[in-house]
C-alpha cells in the first residue's frame, strides 16, 4: 500500500487519527525494510527503564547496536535490561543519571565520554511532569530541569564522542502537546504563571524542538544531525501516572510503547534521517512544528531560549568550541 501525502496530512491534522493507533497501523503498511546502520554501534538512551525508553532500547539493540540504558534506579534498570537482552540478544549496559539534576548529568557525561568514544545516537528520552510546582537540586524548575536543561547540558558535554561517531544523530522526544504552546522566553521557568502540569509540560516540550533546529543550526556540516519527534498517544506509565483521565477516555485508541518509540530506533537506525537536520518527525515523516500563528517564536525568542539553557547549564558552546580546538575536553559546570 502506498499511502499519498494527503492523506497521511489529513489523518494528522485531525489530531485523532494521526495520533492514535490508527494512523500507526496505516501509515505503516507504506514502510519498506531498510539495513540499520547501527551494527556494532553505540547508542545512549536517556530514561530507559520503561515506555518509550525501554522500548526503544529493546528496538535498537535488535537492530544491533550496543544500547547504553540511563536510569535512575539502577536495580530497576538491571531487571529491564537482563528482560531486553534475553528476548533481543543484543547487548546492553545500565548507566545511573537523574537527569534533572545537573551535577549527576556530569557525573555521567565524565564516566561515558572517558569509556565509550565514538557515539551513534543520542536519545532524550527521560521526561518529566510533577504534578505541582517543584525545583531540581539546582533550583530549576523540575518540568523545565528534566524535559530542557538536563538533556542540553548532556548534549554538550558528549559532543566529543559524537563527532568521533560522526555520521551521528540527537533525537530528542518531544509531544504533540507541544502545539498548544508558544516559547515563553522572557520567563523560560514559568514562574510568572500558576502551576498547570500539562501546561507546563507542553511548553518544555515545544522548548526541545526549537533547540532541536538549534542544534541542527550550530552543528551544520560535523557530521551530526539533530531531529525532533514525537511518538502520538503511547500508551506508557507516564501517562497513566500524569494523565489517568485522559488515558480512560483514549484508552482504545493509544498506541503500544513499542509502536510510539518506532519513529525513535527509525532516526537512529536509517539512512534517510541522517541526510537532514533539524526536522520534526512523527511516523517516519517529518511534520509542521506549528499549527496556527499564535505558537511561533521569533529569532530573537529563539537566541535567548539557546542563551538561557547556556546561563542554567553552565555549559556553552564557545567554551566547548575552544577547548575542542586546543585538544580539550568537556567544559565543567
Amino acid at each position: 500500500m502506498n499511502l499519498s501525502g494527503a492523506i497521511d496530512r489529513a489523518m494528522d491534522w485531525t489530531v485523532v487519527p494521526g495520533f492514535s493507533r490508527i494512523g500507526y497501523e496505516v501509515r505503516r503498511r507504506s514502510w519498506e525494510p531498510q539495513p540499520s546502520v547501527l551494527e556494532g554501534r553505540d547508542v545512549l538512551v536517556t530514561g530507559a527503564s520503561s515506555g518509550l525508553g525501554e522500548a526503544a532500547a529493546e528496538l535498537l539493540a535488535g537492530a544491533g547496536a550496543r544500547v547504553h540504558m540511563v536510569v535512575r534506579n539502577l536495580e530497576k534498570g538491571e531487571d529491564v535490561r537482563a528482560a531486553i537482552s534475553e528476548r533481543t540478544g543484543g547487548g546492553l549496559r545500565v548507566w545511573r543519571c537523574d537527569v534533572s539534576d545537573l551535577d549527576s548529568v556530569g557525573e555521567l557525561a565524565r564516566s561515558f565520554t572517558a569509556e565509550v568514544g565514538e557515539l551513534a545516537a543520542l536519545v532524550h528520552n527521560a521526561g518529566a511532569m510533577p504534578p505541582k510546582r517543584e525545583r531540581s537540586a539546582q533550583g530549576i524548575e523540575l518540568t523545565l530541569a528534566t524535559n530542557v536543561i538536563g538533556p542540553f547540558l548532556l548534549t554538550g558535554l558528549i559532543l566529543s564522542s559524537l563527532r568521533s561517531g560522526v555520521p551521528s544523530r540527537i533525537i530528542s522526544v518531544s509531544s504533540g502537546g507541544m502545539y498548544t504552546q508558544g516559547l515563553n522566553a522572557e520567563d523560560l521557568q514559568l514562574a510568572g504563571r500558576d502551576y498547570d502540569p500539562s501546561r507546563f509540560y507542553a511548553h518544555s516540550k515545544r522548548c526541545e524542538v526549537i533547540l532541536s533546529e538549534l542544534w541542527a543550526e550550530r552543528l551544520a556540516g560535523s557530521g551530526i544531525s539533530a531531529h525532533a519527534m514525537h511518538p502520538g498517544w503511547a500508551d506508557t506509565p507516564g501517562l497513566q501516572a500524569s494523565m489517568p483521565g485522559f488515558r480512560r477516555v483514549t484508552k482504545p485508541l493509544l498506541r503500544s510503547a513499542r509502536q510510539g518509540a518506532d519513529t525513535i530506533a527509525w532516526l537512529a537506525g536509517d539512512e534517510q534521517p541522517g541526510r537532514s537536520s533539524g526536522l520534526f518527525w512523527q511516523d517516519r515523516r517529518p511534520r509542521p512544528t506549528h499549527r496556527t500563528r499564535s505558537t511561533k517564536e521569533s529569532e530573537a525568542d529563539r537566541e535567548r531560549l539557546w542563551q538561557e539553557c547556556e546561563r542554567l547549564s553552565g555549559w556553552s558552546i564557545g567554551a566547548s568550541e575552544t577547548s575542542a580546538a586546543n585538544g580539550g575536553g568537556r567544559t565543567a559546570r
